[in-house]
């Protein structure tokens, strides 16, 4: 009885249910037929829910591709967005700490086996990402990282150029010349009609790319107001092309090109682990000999000269009256001399014409004078006067030395690209180039040593303003920073041009000792016309006792390098940075301490050659005690030559804990 009742209940639920919903489902296709707000609601509600699956299932899909050891492109992919959405760290030590964090949690992930491989790669990448020359990293990495994280670190590096949002572009910046590389440069999904356009390029140089896409742009050069736009899509393209083996090639055999044969001396590496770089010849020479003959890469007058208008503003040659030619106050805001019309072209090819007129910054041939307006012209006008009155008010040589290196680059880039992007053949009475192979001014400066200083307050902003106003985009190049290196290494190696004994008529220095420039030559600064910075005499190291000297017998810059006593093949060639004779009335040690603190105060090292070795035994006690306590060598090296010279990474212990 009791189960009739059961099933009886069941049997009127069921209808129940059955009936409401029919007549639910009657209610429904009513309301969908008739009433138009019904039918709205509907399709939003539709759309939300398919928004929150597609959702729901993108999540998904990313959780799996980044679950351990998945190496898969659209794994890979994930990785690499993960670390692109993440915010860089911002100054140079922060930049150091978090290198270094990562290749340690690297190295110990990598030892992990294959399920943390991809999380290690993602720790390489991550220092990649901030490492100021990623390529050199690369040939480390080849070399210190386990084979199957290397090659998901280059998956990721080739994938990185292919992914078409807003991203840090890393292959790319290994083609760029250490001055050209912006600390935080974007790629644009665009120009792809026009990339294609570069692969006829071999040569993977900045501003070469620049000027072929403006030249073949239909928009003028100053109506693009960021360059490195253009720069962009080119490494885009170009880095598809550009892999490790063939960098590390290149990097390595630098040396075996250069310097030329012609110049009679080598490269030699020295020291513990092999850090410093010296010249040694490649023949005998006699005493009185001459090893090679050499043309600055840039060369300044003394302020107080170039004023006075007495010498060549390029070569700097004593003019004779009335054969000067003028570079005036109507076209130039740093009025100038020259010994000849060859010198007024030279100087304006070189350097003067972007930094102190308001002549084009590009040849005629891909330049738009049309689009350069009066108030442009003012503001470019203006940013010169402000850097011509700051260069004459400290008359100092190392600022113009920068700013005209730096114009050095661009010209030559330009003249590369007109000539199709290769790279010419040397020039008459120009400085000594590579033999072979497509190195750059950056590579020659990369490789030599500088000091770490400060320039002045505002320096740097005077150049980059008057750059950007030159070509807009320009100053994206020279951060502070890398201004301060680019100072350093003037300070470090420029020669002091001196001939015929050198002058007496120089104004004493108002600075303080430290602050003062010193150059290199052995008749002292005060002696000297000018100072210019030379390829390859900047490898040749201090001794009080050289091998060889300096001269400057021509009355130009042209470095002749003469043979101080004879030289056997391999001989290390060393010059005196500083006056080492002993002058009347002072004693070996009064004449010891003296060169000594001029090369403290210059270049900042204490020398060890054999003739201070040997005047440190006639020291008292007191002095021996000063002398061991004296500055130690500060130069340096870049750290992109550091790390690629020393090889393995070493991973911190802190981190290894």
């Amino acid at each position: 009885m009791a189960e009739s009742r059961s099933s009886t209940y069941f049997t009127i639920a069921a209808v129940t249910v059955a009936t409401g919903i029919i007549a639910y489902a009657a209610y429904f296709d009513y309301k969908r037929r008739n009433d138009a707000q019904f039918r709205k609601n509907l399709r939003k509600e539709k759309k939300r829910v398919e928004k929150t699956l597609a959702q729901e299932s993108k999540e998904n899909i990313a959780l799996a591709a980044l679950r351990p050891g998945n190496t898969t492109p659209e794994g890979l992919r994930a990785a690499l967005n993960e670390i692109m959405s993440e915010d860089p760290p911002e100054t140079a030590d922060e930049r150091e700490k978090y290198f270094m964090a990562q290749i340690g949690q690297g190295e110990v992930l990598g030892l992990q086996g294959p399920e943390s491989h991809l999380q290690a790669a993602m720790s390489f990448f991550r220092a990649l990402r901030v490492y100021p020359s990623p390529v050199e990293l690369m040939m480390i990495y080849e070399k210190t990282v386990p084979p199957p994280v290397f090659k998901i670190v280059m998956d990721m590096t080739n994938l990185d150029v292919t992914i078409q949002t807003p991203t840090h572009n890393l292959e790319w910046r290994f083609c760029l010349p250490a001055i050209l590389r912006p600390a935080c440069l974007r790629i644009y999904p665009t120009l792809h009609t026009r990339v294609a356009y570069l692969g006829q390029y071999k040569s993977y140089s900045a501003l070469n790319c620049v000027f072929s896409l403006l030249a073949s742009s239909r928009h003028p050069v100053h109506t693009c107001s960021n360059i490195h736009f253009f720069f962009s899509r080119f490494f885009l393209c170009a880095s598809r092309q550009f892999r490790t083996s063939q960098v590390k090639a290149r990097v390595e055999g630098y040396y075996d090109s250069f310097p030329p044969k012609s110049s009679n001396v080598a490269v030699k590496p020295t020291g513990p682990q092999d850090t410093r770089k010296v010249l040694v010849v490649t023949q005998d020479f006699k005493a009185g000999d001459i090893i090679y003959k050499e043309f600055p890469v840039v060369s300044v007058l003394d302020a107080d000269l170039h004023e006075a208008r007495t010498h060549c503003a390029n070569c700097l040659r004593r003019i004779e009256d009335d054969l000067s030619i003028e570079l005036t106050e109507d076209s130039t805001v740093y009025p100038s001399t020259y010994c000849s019309k060859d010198c007024l072209l030279t100087s304006k090819t070189n350097s003067t014409s972007l930094l102190f007129t308001l002549d084009s910054p590009l040849p005629a041939e891909i330049a738009s004078p049309d689009a350069i307006t009066a108030a442009s012209r003012e503001l470019r006008r203006t940013a010169q006067q402000k850097f011509v009155d700051y260069l004459k008010k400290e008359g100092r040589a190392v600022p113009e030395l920068v700013a005209r290196f730096i114009a050095r680059q661009v010209e030559m880039e330009t003249t590369k690209m007109l000539a199709g992007g290769k790279k010419l053949g040397p020039r008459a009475n120009d400085f000594m180039d590579a033999d072979s192979g497509d190195y750059q001014l950056a590579d020659h400066l990369e490789r030599l040593r500088y000091l770490e200083i400060v320039p002045k307050e505002g320096e740097s902003a005077l150049l980059v303003d008057v750059l950007q106003n030159a070509l807009p985009g320009l100053e994206q190049f020279i951060s502070a920073e890398r201004h301060a290196v680019l100072s350093g290494k003037m300070a470090y190696n420029s020669f002091g041009v001196c001939y015929g004994g050198g002058r007496d008529d120089k104004p004493e220095p108002t600075a303080r000792p430290e602050d003062v420039e010193k150059t290199r030559t052995p008749y002292g600064t005060q002696r000297q016309v000018g100072s210019a910075f030379y390829t390859v005499s900047s490898y040749l190291t201090h001794s009080c006792e050289p091998s060889a000297r300096p001269s400057f017998s021509s009355g130009t810059s042209e470095l002749h390098l003469i043979a101080a006593r004879d030289l056997k093949k391999g001989d290390e060639l060393t010059v005196a940075y500083v006056d080492v004779t002993q002058h009347e009335g002072e004693t070996a040690v009064e004449c010891r301490r003296r060169r000594r603190v001029e090369l403290a105060r210059g270049w900042r090292f204490a020398c060890e050659c054999d003739r201070c070795k040997e005047e440190a035994k006639e020291l008292t006690l007191e002095e021996q005690t000063a002398a061991g306590e004296e500055k130690k060598d500060e130069s340096k090296v870049e750290e992109t030559l550091k790390r690629f010279e020393e090889g393995p990474i070493q991973i911190q212990s802190e981190i290894v804990e």
